[in-house]
């Protein structure tokens, strides 16, 4: 397994870095700046990024040995060597996370729940810590719809309504103004004409209301 190793992640030459969602100041060194690339890890962490198709947050990638004593790291540390990561588990499903890890080929698993993240590295296979609580699946809470069925929407009943009426207004005052106009000898039915137009009003106004009873009905059924 080719491993490169540099003083300075910045020494590192851009044209010899393949793994497109990471970078070399990621992988470093957090405390020297130093870093140890080991090729079979990193083709591993990318096949992972893009089997799980979201990011990967390294909390911790290569350590020199100075640093890994520095943060209490293990003597014999996968890290030293530029063979495990600790990844955040904010964005991830732990357990979809290492059965992705597994399917890639790292090995070894740590799991740090209460610290909020998971060691993975190239082996020899084991396991250690608490394992993560399992997570509630977030669907989103289902909400009852307002109205299944148009035909029975007392919303639709009442636009209905008033828009019928409203046109029947117009209707009568435009027959009004042609009786008046052209049909002198009709001219006693003007006044049932404009009887039937405020009726029509009124039933307007009747329907308006009854939309906006039920509008208000279905928010408040969408509430409970």
């Amino acid at each position: 397994m080719p491993t490169l190793t540099y003083p300075h992640w910045r020494d590192v030459p851009a044209n010899t870095w393949r793994w497109p969602n990471f970078s070399a100041a990621e992988i470093a060194c957090r405390g020297t700046g130093a870093i140890k690339i080991n090729t079979e890890a990193m083709d591993k962490l990318q096949a992972l990024r893009d089997r799980l198709g979201k990011p990967l947050i390294i909390r911790s990638a290569y350590r020199s040995p100075e640093h890994n004593r520095a943060v209490g790291g293990a003597p014999a540390s996968k890290h030293m060597q530029g063979t495990a990561y600790d990844i955040a588990m904010a964005n991830h499903d732990p357990a979809a996370f290492e059965a992705a890890a597994r399917a890639v080929g790292f090995l070894g698993f740590g799991y740090y729940p209460r610290s909020g993240f998971m060691h993975i590295d190239l082996g020899p296979a084991r396991s250690w810590g608490d394992p993560f609580p399992v997570r509630p699946v977030p669907f989103a809470p289902e909400l009852p719809p307002a109205r299944e069925v148009l035909s029975e929407s007392r919303t639709l009943r009442g636009s209905g309504a008033a828009g019928a009426a409203t046109v029947g207004v117009a209707g009568v005052e435009v027959l009004q103004d042609v009786i008046a106009e052209t049909q002198s000898t009709i001219q006693p039915l003007v006044p049932y004409l404009d009887t039937l137009r405020w009726v029509l009003i009124v039933i307007a106004l009747i329907g308006i209301a009854v939309t906006i009873h039920a509008r208000l009905d279905d928010w408040k059924r969408g509430q409970r």
